[in-house]
C-alpha cells in the first residue's frame, strides 16, 4: 500500500533544521517516493511566512526549500471552508488538505492536530510514530 502523506508546517519547519530528525526521515521517504506527499498553496504560504518571520532564511534559501517541496509533492487546492479544528482554526488547512489529496497521514508536531487523533480516517501522527508505522509494517526503504 502507498501512503499519502500531508505535512505541516511544523514538520517542514523541522526537517529543514534538522537532518538528523525523524521529521528530517519523513520528508526523505517522501524525496524517495516511497511515500506520496501532497500540500497546498496555504501551507506553502504558512511556511514561508514562518520561515522568514522567525529564522532569517534567506530569499534564494526560501525559494529553494519551497521548490524542493513542491518536487516531491502534488499542490492540491482548498477551500479554506472546513471547520474542524474548534481550538485552532489555522489548522482546519492542514486537515482539508488531506481530504482534497485523499492523504492516509497527517504527520504533525501539533497538539490541537494530535488531539483529534483521525479525521475521516485520516491518521494523524507524529513524525516518530509515523516511522515507527511504517517499521512495523515493512513499507518503507531509508
Amino acid at each position: 500500500m502507498t501512503y499519502v502523506v500531508v505535512f505541516d508546517t511544523n514538520i517542514l519547519i523541522s526537517a529543514w533544521l534538522s537532518k538528523n530528525s525523524p521529521t528530517f526521515s519523513c520528508l526523505s521517504l517522501a524525496k524517495t517516493g516511497s511515500v506520496s506527499s501532497v500540500t497546498c498553496q496555504e501551507i506553502l504560504d504558512e511556511l514561508t511566512e514562518k520561515l522568514q518571520q522567525k529564522f532569517q532564511i534567506s530569499e534564494r534559501g526560501l525559494r529553494e526549500y519551497i521548490a524542493e517541496i513542491r518536487q516531491f509533492s502534488s499542490l492540491v487546492p482548498i477551500t479554506r471552508q472546513l471547520r474542524a479544528v474548534p481550538n485552532d482554526p489555522d489548522d482546519d488547512m492542514i486537515i482539508e488538505c488531506a481530504i482534497a489529496g485523499k492523504a492516509t497521514h497527517i504527520i504533525t508536531g501539533d497538539k490541537h492536530l494530535l488531539s483529534l487523533v483521525e479525521y475521516q480516517n485520516i491518521q494523524i501522527v507524529k513524525a516518530k510514530d509515523f516511522l515507527d508505522f511504517l517499521d512495523r509494517n515493512n513499507n518503507h526503504e531509508l
